[in-house]
């Protein structure tokens, strides 16, 4: 009875998967070329499984193989039980449902004239958050310069028209204001850049190629970095990160997992205008700088040294006969009649050059770390006590800040 059983289900199996073309794995022997005989692999059916278990004089039919196991043709069924988070998914959800009802979507349209001269329209999209509940929405300048039309897309589904507020092509930030009531309006919570560490994890949300709402995760690679403006001047304390940024994440929030913006994801360094891996963001306390004067009196004002500078090199060491790690800003040039002019800070010549060591006792290291500080820290007419290392002498020079030319 056994062995008519056991012939018939492997009949009515192997027929099935021969039709199927079902095949596990095996070994055979067959004829080569001119009659040799060689090993090649060929299918391990089932029904190789159905005659070893009639060997082992295994019942197929079994109770305990029926009720353990999935009928042929069946799925196992999914778990009820909850899916088990770790602690960083579930902050890193957190973070993502707490803000991205803060994080717009901004599709702009208008005209602009091209290379030949001629008018022609223009659509570009790009991302923003909403910092207060007057309606004022931060974004990059790029994203909005030009635009004769900007449309605003909430998380929930709101869409709404939106008036440029303030425009500050240097730090690459904008202000647009969108009329909506207070309480449907969630600002977003600012945090500093200045509190984060190399290796910090961080998250971007914004619209890359039009995603709306998308979380992208990463750390932040390096601080401390400059980036060119789009005016004539650099932005200074920018975040490098390696969280994917693309084209439509300009004007979004990177956050720490507490949900604060660190900074305004802004420009990436590609090749192909696709994320590499070497993202920027404007810093935090540039942007809320900035913000505020744009919504207070629609411009920034920023301060003004009047001079060059370049990162100490080992040409700069060996001209100069510096220590092999002195830290500072060699100064290259002094424009005349500017502030530092006035207050007696020397370009280079073939024996000495300045170097601005620290700025109100604030250590500065790189050119970038001088000019975030000028932009966040100070306002044109503040006075300022500079730390030079001239030669082998240390001086302070108190210099009085003028307003960035134009």
């Amino acid at each position: 009875m056994n062995n008519q059983f056991g012939n018939m289900i492997r009949s009515v199996i192997v027929a099935a998967f021969l039709l199927a073309g079902g095949f596990i794995g095996g070994t055979v022997l067959f004829d080569g070329v001119a009659g040799e005989t060689v090993m090649r692999e060929r299918p391990f059916f089932v029904e190789d499984a159905v005659n070893q278990a009639t060997a082992q004089n295994i019942r197929l039919d079994a109770p305990e193989i029926e009720n353990n196991a999935p009928a042929f043709g069946t799925f196992q069924q999914q778990s009820s039980s909850p899916v088990l988070l770790s602690s960083i998914e579930e902050t890193m959800i957190g973070v993502y449902e707490n803000v991205s009802p803060s994080v717009v979507s901004i599709s702009v349209a208008g005209t602009a004239t091209s290379l030949n001269g001629f008018e022609e329209e223009f659509g570009s999209s790009g991302s923003g958050f909403v910092i207060d509940q007057q309606g004022h929405i931060v974004t990059n300048f790029h994203v909005v310069d030009g635009a004769d039309e900007i449309v605003v897309n909430f998380l929930d589904g709101t869409i709404v028209r939106a008036e440029v507020t303030g425009l500050d092509p240097d730090s690459d930030i904008a202000v647009i204001r969108v009329d909506l009531p207070a309480e449907r309006l969630k600002p977003a919570t600012f945090g500093s850049e200045k509190d984060l560490v190399i290796g910090q994890a961080v998250v971007a949300i914004g619209s890359p190629f039009q995603q709306r709402w998308t979380m992208t995760s990463g750390i932040v690679s390096a601080l401390d970095r400059d980036i060119r403006g789009l005016g004539q001047y650099s932005v200074g304390s920018v975040v490098q990160t390696d969280a994917p940024i693309n084209p439509g994440n300009s004007g979004g929030p990177l956050l720490n997992l507490a949900g604060e913006v660190v900074g305004v994801n802004s420009q990436i360094l590609s090749e192909n205008r696709v994320n590499s891996g070497i993202g920027f963001a404007v810093p935090s306390t540039l942007v809320q700088r900035v913000a505020t004067d744009l919504i207070a009196e629609g411009r920034v004002d920023y301060s003004y040294l009047g001079i060059t500078g370049q990162e100490i090199s080992i040409e700069v060491i060996e001209a100069y006969g510096l220590a092999n790690n002195q830290r500072g800003i060699p100064v290259t040039s002094v424009l005349n009649g500017s502030p530092a002019d006035r207050a007696g800070l020397l370009g280079p010549d073939e024996n000495r050059v300045d170097i601005i060591t620290a700025i109100d006792g604030t250590p500065i290291t790189s050119f970038a770390a001088l000019i975030g500080y000028l932009a966040e820290q100070t306002r044109p007419g503040d006075t300022v006590n500079l730390t030079v290392l001239r030669g082998d002498d240390l001086i302070d020079l108190p210099l009085t800040l003028g307003n960035r030319p134009n």
